[in-house]
C-alpha cells in the first residue's frame, strides 16, 4: 500500500484577487494554465465558470478526462468540490483512476502587490510508481509559471514536499 504525499507552492500575482479569480475559476483558465502539457475535458453544454449556484459541496460536477498534449487520455477526474468561495478559493476532493486520494486546495489572498495564490496538493497513488511527486510538482510549477506570465508576479515558494502522510 502506498502512502499519501503532499506539496505546497505559492506565487504572488500582480493582479487583484477578483481578476485572478475570473481566470482560475474557469475550465478554460485551468486549461490555459496546463497548456500545452494537458487539457481537461467537460461534457457538452457545461458552463465554463464555477459558481456557488452550480456547485453542490461534495457532489460530483462531472467527469473530466485529462488529455496528455490535449489529445491522449491518461487519467480521469470525477471533479468534486467540497468548498467554493468565489474570489477566495476552493477545495477539490475528487476520485481519479490512478489516485486513491486526490485533494487540491487553491487559495487567493489579497496582498499589497496583488494576490498570493497558493496550491496545496495531497495525493495517494494506487500504484507506487517512482517520480509521481516530481511529476505533479512539475505540473503545478508549470501552472504557476503560466499564471505569472499572464498576470505578472513572482514565485514565493517552490513546491515543498510536506512528507508522506499516513
Amino acid at each position: 500500500m502506498t502512502s499519501a504525499q503532499r506539496f505546497t507552492l505559492s506565487s504572488l500575482l500582480s493582479a487583484p484577487p477578483e481578476q485572478v479569480w475570473e481566470r482560475v475559476s474557469t475550465l478554460s483558465g485551468v486549461n490555459a494554465e496546463m497548456a500545452p502539457w494537458f487539457r481537461m475535458t467537460s461534457p457538452p453544454g457545461t458552463e465554463d465558470r464555477l459558481t456557488p449556484e452550480r456547485v453542490v459541496p461534495g457532489q460530483r460536477l462531472f467527469r473530466s478526462w485529462l488529455l496528455l498534449g490535449g489529445l491522449l487520455p491518461v487519467e480521469f477526474d470525477d471533479l468534486t468540490l467540497v468548498r467554493l468561495e468565489p474570489g477566495r478559493g476552493f477545495l477539490e476532493r475528487s476520485r481519479m483512476a490512478l489516485q486513491r486520494t486526490w485533494e487540491h486546495e487553491r487559495t487567493l489572498e489579497p496582498h499589497a502587490e496583488g494576490t498570493v495564490l497558493t496550491d496545496r496538493v495531497l495525493f495517494e497513488p494506487l500504484l507506487p510508481l517512482p517520480g509521481q511527486w516530481a511529476l505533479f510538482a512539475a505540473v503545478f510549477r508549470h501552472r504557476h509559471a503560466r499564471l505569472r506570465h499572464h498576470f505578472g508576479g513572482r514565485a514565493l515558494a517552490a513546491p515543498r514536499r510536506s512528507g508522506d502522510v499516513r
